[in-house]
C-alpha cells in the first residue's frame, strides 16, 4: 500500500461538489429533499478507499448551506430492535442518532426531528420514541409498506405513503441522513414528496451518495469495496439500465436505487406530470469520480479495504454476528478484484512469524513501508509487544532495549489475575501505553517511543488471533487498520 500518497483531491471536491448541489437546489421550487447517503462526517470508509478524502468533507459542504437547511435523522425500527452497532465507532445506531444530533447542533445546524422507519408496532421502537420525546426531540413514525418497493400502486396511495406521519419542515433544503445504510432515508424522502404534494407543495428530491462512484467501472476496486462494505445488506453494484437506455452511456449504480426508480417515476408523474430524472444516476449529485488524481493509489486502497472487510466478516461470523453468506459474498468480490489475503503485507508477515514460533503473532506495515512483527510472551500479548516494537523502530531505539522492565509488569499482572480475577495475565495495548506513559517521566527512551504514536496513523496490522475489544479500540484510536484471523486462541508459550 502506498501510504502517505494522495489519490483524491479534496479541495477540488469541496469546490465542485458544493457548486453542483447549489445548482440542483435551484432546479426545484419550494423545497428540495436531499438524501445524504453514507456518513455526513466520520466517513472513514471514503477516506480509506480515496486517500486524501477528509472524513468530514460532506459536513463542510453542508455548513455552507446551513441557513437554508434543516436535518432529519432516520433510524430503522428493525435496527433499534436488534441493537445494530456502528462497527467503526462501536456504538449502537440508537445511540448514534443522539451523537449525530449533538454534533449537528454544536455546529449550529438545525435538526428538525427523528423519523423511525420500518415501524410495525415494535415495542423497542415505541420505547425509543418515548425516550427521545422526553428529551424534547420530535419523533415521527413511517410504516412498513407491504411489497415495497415493487408494489407502486400501494406505495403511491393513502394506504402506502399516505399512512406515514407528515414531517413538518420550514426550510428550502431538507437533509435526510442516518447512522448507516438500510435505514430508509430514500423512503422518507419519497414519502415526504407524496405528503407535500397533497398540501400543494411541489418538492424535489436529490441524492448525495458517495458510493458506488457512478463514473468508475463496475470492476474498479473502489466500487467493489463498497459492495464488500455493504455485504450484510446484500447490495449489488449494477449498470444503470435506465441511464443506458436514456443516454446510451454506461453508469454504475446499485440495486436498491434501480429497484426504487419506478416508484420515483410514479411519484413525479403525480407531482409534475413527468419525472425530471431519466435514470437513478440522474438523481445523484456525486462528483467524487472527477476528483481522483491518482487512480493507482485509489485502486490499491480499494483492494486493501476489500481484504480488510473480508477479515472483518470472518471474525464476525466466528462471533455469530455475521452470516456465512456475507463471508462468501466478499470472498467472491476478492476474486472479482483478482486479489487474495496474500496481497496484505502485514498478514503475510504475521503468518510467517506464526509458522516459525507456533504462538500467537502480529505484524504491522508502517507508513514508510517497514514491516515489523511480534509474538506473544509470558508478559505481553502479541499486539502489545507489536506496539512497543513499532514505536522503538520509529524512535530509532535498538530492538534489544527493554522499555518496560519486568519489575513493573509483574505487579500489573498480579493485580489483573489475583485481585481482578482475570484469566489472561499478559498486558493489553492500553496497559502497555499507560506503563510507557508513567515511565516517560523518568526514561528518555520511553518518552521518545511514546512520541511516535501519531506516526502510526495509516499503518496496517494483522493478528493471527482475534484481539480483545480493548486492543481493537486502541488500534482504532491510533488510526491503525486492523485485521485478524478468525481464531480465538493459539498455543501460548
Amino acid at each position: 500500500m502506498k501510504y502517505g500518497k494522495i489519490g483524491f483531491d479534496n479541495e477540488k471536491y469541496l469546490k465542485i461538489q458544493s457548486e453542483h448541489i447549489k445548482e440542483r437546489i435551484t432546479k426545484f421550487g419550494d423545497k428540495l429533499y436531499m438524501e445524504f447517503g453514507g456518513k455526513l462526517f466520520d466517513d472513514y470508509h471514503a477516506s480509506r478507499v480515496l486517500p486524501g478524502f477528509e472524513p468530514d468533507s460532506k459536513l463542510k459542504m453542508l455548513m455552507q448551506l446551513k441557513d437554508d437547511a434543516e436535518i432529519i435523522i432516520v433510524i430503522s425500527a428493525v435496527d433499534i430492535q436488534k441493537n445494530k452497532v456502528r462497527s467503526d465507532l462501536g456504538i449502537t445506531y440508537d445511540m448514534d442518532v443522539l451523537r449525530l444530533r449533538d454534533e449537528f447542533q454544536a455546529r449550529d445546524l438545525k435538526v428538525n426531528s427523528v423519523v423511525i422507519t420500518h415501524y410495525n408496532g415494535q415495542s423497542s421502537a415505541e420505547a425509543y420514541r418515548k425516550r427521545l420525546e422526553n428529551m424534547g426531540i420530535t419523533v415521527y413514525y413511517h410504516h412498513t409498506i407491504e411489497g415495497y418497493p415493487n408494489n407502486v400502486a400501494l406505495i403511491d396511495s393513502e394506504d402506502g405513503f399516505g399512512k406515514n406521519d407528515y414531517v413538518e419542515t420550514t426550510r428550502p433544503l431538507v437533509v435526510v441522513t442516518a447512522p448507516g445504510p438500510g435505514s430508509g432515508k430514500m423512503a422518507v424522502c419519497l414519502s415526504q414528496l407524496y405528503q407535500e404534494n397533497k398540501r400543494g407543495i411541489k418538492a424535489g428530491y436529490a441524492k448525495f451518495e458517495t458510493f458506488p462512484i457512478w463514473n468508475l467501472s463496475l470492476t474498479h476496486p473502489v466500487n467493489i469495496a463498497y459492495e464488500a462494505a455493504t455485504a450484510d445488506l446484500d447490495d449489488v453494484n449494477m449498470i444503470d439500465p435506465f441511464h443506458l437506455d436514456a443516454y446510451g452511456q454506461t453508469a454504475v449504480n446499485y440495486n436498491r436505487d434501480i429497484d426504487i426508480f419506478p416508484v420515483m417515476n410514479a411519484l413525479f408523474d403525480d407531482i409534475y406530470g413527468e419525472n425530471p430524472y431519466k435514470s437513478p444516476t440522474d438523481m445523484g449529485v456525486n462528483m467524487a469520480g472527477y476528483c481522483i488524481c491518482d487512480d493507482d493509489v485509489c485502486r490499491e486502497a480499494g483492494q486493501q479495504e476489500i481484504i480488510r472487510r473480508y477479515y472483518t466478516a470472518l471474525c464476525n461470523f466466528a462471533d455469530g454476528k455475521a452470516t456465512e453468506a456475507e463471508v462468501n459474498k466478499i470472498s467472491l468480490l476478492m476474486k472479482r478484484a483478482k486479489i487474495t489475503t496474500a496481497d496484505r503485507k502485514a498478514t503475510v508477515a504475521a503468518k510467517e512469524r506464526l509458522e516459525k514460533s507456533g504462538v500467537a503473532t502480529a505484524a504491522i506495515e508502517l507508513p514508510d513501508g517497514a514491516i515489523i512483527s511480534a509474538e506473544t510472551s509470558p508478559l505481553l500479548g502479541p499486539s502489545a509487544a507489536l506496539l512497543l516494537n513499532a514505536t522503538k523502530y520509529l524512535a530509532g531505539i535498538a530492538h534489544n532495549v527493554k522499555l518496560i522492565p519486568q519489575t513493573m509488569i509483574s505487579p500489573i499482572q498480579k493485580t489483573k489475575v489475583t485481585y481482578l480475577h482475570g484469566h489472561n495475565p499478559r498486558l493489553h495495548t492500553d496497559e502497555v501505553l499507560v506503563a510507557l506513559s508513567m515511565l516517560s517521566l523518568l526514561d528518555e527512551n520511553c518518552k521518545n517511543a511514546l512520541d511516535q504514536l501519531p506516526k502510526l496513523a495509516g499503518a496496517q496490522v494483522h493478528s493471527t488471533v482475534m484481539l480483545s475489544e480493548v486492543d481493537r479500540k486502541t488500534f482504532n484510536k491510533l488510526g491503525i487498520g486492523l485485521t485478524c484471523d478468525p481464531i480465538k486462541k493459539i498455543k501460548q508459550c
